[in-house]
Formats: C-alpha cells, structure tokens, sequence
C-alpha cells in the first residue's frame, strides 16, 4: 500500500502504533487522507497519510492544509480573552453593550445575553442555522440581523447544548470593539503572534498552498464508498465559528501556547496564566460528564485533565486534545465524513499509548423492552429528525438529516443506517452500531419528570408529543 512506505520512517515506537492503526482505519472506513501531529514534552511527532482529493490525488504530509472547523471557536475567545486583558471587553455585561440594536426571538435573552453564554453554549436558541452573506466585510452584520428568527428553545444559561449561531454574534461583537473584520483582529492578535503562518480563513490565501478536500462517505449498495464534497469553502459568516483552515506543525504551536504561561515562542506575553486558566476551568455542566470552560470541553480521566475540541465541516473532521499537565497534544485532521470515528479511535490510543490513560466506554445494561418503551418516539431539531422504536427488544435510533448546511438552502446528505441505543445509566444511552458507535446521549426531563429533550452530538432535540397521524 502507498500507505505503509511513511510507516518505515517513524522511530518511536508509541508513534508508529498510533499511525499504524490509522492506517488501517482509513482503510475500513474509507478516509481518503490523514494528518497527525503529536507534542510531549519537547519531543514532537508528525506524519501524513493518504491523499488530498480522490480526484485529484496529491499525498497528505504534515504541511497539508486541512478545515479544522469547530477549533476555531477556541481561537474566536482566546481574541475575546486579549481584549478582556485590555480592558475593551467584559464577557460578565449583556452583549447590547456593544450591540444595542440586538434583537432575538425572545426579547428577555436578547437583553440579557453575555459573550460568556455564547461562549459555553448556554444562549438557549436554535443554533445549527448557517447562511451565505456573501464575501464582504458586512458578513457577520448580515448575519446577526437574521437571527431573531431562530426559536428559544430553552431559558437562557440553563441547557447546555453546541450552538453555532451564538459565535456568529461573538465574531460581530470583536468586530465592533476592534473596528476591523473578524479575520483581520484574529490573524493580528492570535495567528500572528504564535508563528500560525499556515492557517487562514480565505480560499484566495490558502489555494497556493497543498490542501484537503472533504469527501462525503455513503452507506448505499452500489453507490461509491467516498466522493468529493462540494462545495468546499464555508460562508464568511462562519468563520467565526469554524472558518480556520490550518496545519498540524500550526495546531501543535497553538496547543503549546495553551498549555503554557500565555507566552508565545519568542516570549512575548499574550495572555496571563490566570486568563489560560479560567478558559480551562469547568464552568457549565455539558453532556456525557464533560463541562465547558470558556470554549473548551473539560473532563477528568483517571484523575488527569484532558481539554479538547475538534470540528466538522462540508466532509472535513478534526480532533484536538490536550493534556496540560502532561505537556502532551494531539491533533488529527481528516478529509471524509467518517473521520470522526477514526479521530476517536487515534486519541483514545494516543492517550493510553503516551500517558497511560484509558477512557472506558459505559457498560450498556440489560433493560428489559418494556422499559424502553418510555424512551421511544420523535426527536427534532433545526437540523435532524430522531425517530426511536423498538426493535427486537432494542432501541433504535433512525436519524434523518433536514439539510441546511453548509447554507440553509443546501439540500439534505443521504441517511445513515438504523443503530441500536441501549441504556448505560439513569436516561443515558450510548450506539452499539457504525457510524455512531460509542456515541452517547442523555434524554432530559421537565420538572414534571416528563422526558422533553434528546442531548445526541451535543445538541437537544425536542419530543414531539403530537399523536402520531398529526406529524409531518
């Protein structure tokens, strides 16, 4: 395999494990390319697998430029946290501080939202809303103005669940307060300081450069496994959110930068160890045990904290995680949809193979059928439809994608296969099947112990309790 010749070159033994086992997950899930790089200690590792584009092959290294997505939104509020140390923000005052004319469905929220909810996910609206505003500086103004239309779904700071829409309004907010585009403050205050010369937003910046394109995986007897995912750039109005198109060498430079003092390598002071601090300190309890500090996700595992993000774009998955105590980071960058189960896997094994740390998966429990009948039913959000029956005595997840990304109009991807949900605690579920297995999710009650909500992929989904001849 055109794979296994890099696997020659790699020295230590912990990093040829962790690429070998890539190697053969691109193979079982059709992953066209991968990138890895790795930080411990002062030792650092890189490796490229794979190639670009299935259509356009060129091999994937660790120069390869990849949509890291979702990360972004770490480096949306670590610009937040250098202005807050300049005393030009507040993430504690109500965003119509600096956006008087904000207007959302709920007027309440809109008068009392802060950059700190926007920032742990707790706004409470609609969140998986994404437009095209068109190229120019005015993008993420445009933008704002539309999301009065997006529904409340729960009261403000109290329901955690991931919302894109709120870093829309982030990006604006840096934007009024620096006087430039959202782009421009970022590269300025975090890209350039930290030496990320190979991450940008613009496919006009990034285009003389090699990079990745996404692929769509499909699940259809006849149909290719993989196929180029178009289009590839996201709107402006997300770059906020998940516009960062980067490295593994740039990915690695900004987790050390997170791991550090606030310093970066030349030793200018960016930020204070007590401002890196709090954004890594859980503050709003988030789905499957894990809290959010100020954009990062926080868990504990064999007593050792481990901070993390990762993202998802148009057939472009990421994985970034740290572990500060340790001086250890991984990031892998992937170009097809299923690479969210190879990053899993590759991180999971990385954290065992250097550190020692093993994350188990709960123990599924054996329910009898007529207690999961209280579970079963219709779940929907502004993106996906959640159909739960019982099959066989199991519980099975049918999810239906409505389309919406990456603009509204886009039409929906092909469903995935049925999986079988089973319990692993007080109304905790976690996937026995692929493409979701070892996903969790939580079904959330009112306070009349009714079940109102499904938390799955970090994202509630509300019951719909019409009789069944009523649904659309």
């Amino acid at each position: 395999m055109s794979n296994q010749a890099p696997l020659l070159s790699i020295e230590d033994q912990h990093f040829q494990v962790i690429c070998a086992a890539a190697v053969e997950a691109m193979d079982r899930l059709h992953v066209p390319g991968v990138a890895i790089g790795i930080a411990y200690g002062d030792a650092e590792y890189t490796a490229g697998f794979g190639v670009t584009n299935i259509e356009h092959p060129l091999p994937v290294d660790a120069a390869t430029l990849f949509q890291i997505g979702s990360t972004t939104k770490t480096v949306t509020a670590t610009v937040a946290m250098r202005l807050v140390e300049q005393g030009r923000l507040d993430l504690d005052v109500p965003v119509r501080t600096y956006l008087p004319d904000l207007r959302l469905a709920d007027e309440q929220v809109a008068a009392n939202v802060t950059l700190r909810h926007l920032f742990n996910h707790t706004g409470g609206w609609a969140g998986d809303y994404f437009d095209d505003m068109g190229h120019g500086d005015d993008a993420l103004a445009q933008i704002v103005t539309r999301l009065v239309a997006l529904p409340q779904l729960t009261p403000l700071g109290t329901v955690w669940s991931y919302n894109n829409a709120g870093f829309y309004l982030a990006g604006r907010v840096l934007e009024i307060i620096a006087g430039k585009p959202y782009e421009t403050i970022t590269r300025q205050l975090v890209l350039e300081p930290l030496g990320m010369d190979r991450s940008f937003f613009f496919p006009g910046d990034l285009m003389t450069y090699r990079f990745a394109v996404g692929h769509e995986n499909s699940f259809q007897a006849g149909e290719p496994p993989v196929s180029v995912a178009r289009p590839w750039p996201l709107a402006r109005t997300a770059h906020p959110a998940g516009g960062i198109s980067s490295t593994v060498r740039d990915q690695l430079r900004y987790a050390r930068f997170h791991m550090g003092d606030g310093t970066a390598a030349d030793g200018a002071r960016l930020l204070t160890h007590e401002s890196l601090a709090q954004m890594q300190t859980p503050n709003v309890p988030a789905a499957n045990g894990e809290f959010l500090g100020i954009t990062w996700f926080i868990k504990d595992v064999d007593e050792t904290r481990i901070v993390r993000h990762g993202g998802a774009t148009h057939g472009q998955l990421s994985a970034f995680v740290m572990v500060p105590a340790r001086r250890f980071a991984i990031t892998v960058l992937t170009n097809a949809e299923r690479g969210d189960e190879l990053n899993k896997q590759i991180v999971r094994l990385a954290l065992h193979e250097f550190l020692g740390l093993d994350e188990q998966d709960p123990v599924p429990l054996d329910v009898p059928a007529d207690q999961l009948t209280a579970y079963t039913g219709r779940y929907e959000s502004l993106g996906v439809i959640i159909d739960l029956s019982l099959r066989d005595g199991a519980l099975v997840l049918q999810l239906t994608p409505k389309g919406g990304f990456p603009t509204k109009d886009s039409p929906a991807p092909p469903a995935p296969p049925p999986t079988r949900l089973a319990l692993c605690g007080q109304d905790e579920v976690i996937a026995l099947d692929e493409p979701f297995k070892g996903t969790r999710g939580e079904f959330l009650r009112d306070p009349d112990r009714i079940i109102t909500w499904l938390r799955i992929g970090g994202r509630v989904n509300r019951r719909d309790t019409r009789p069944t001849g009523n649904k659309q």
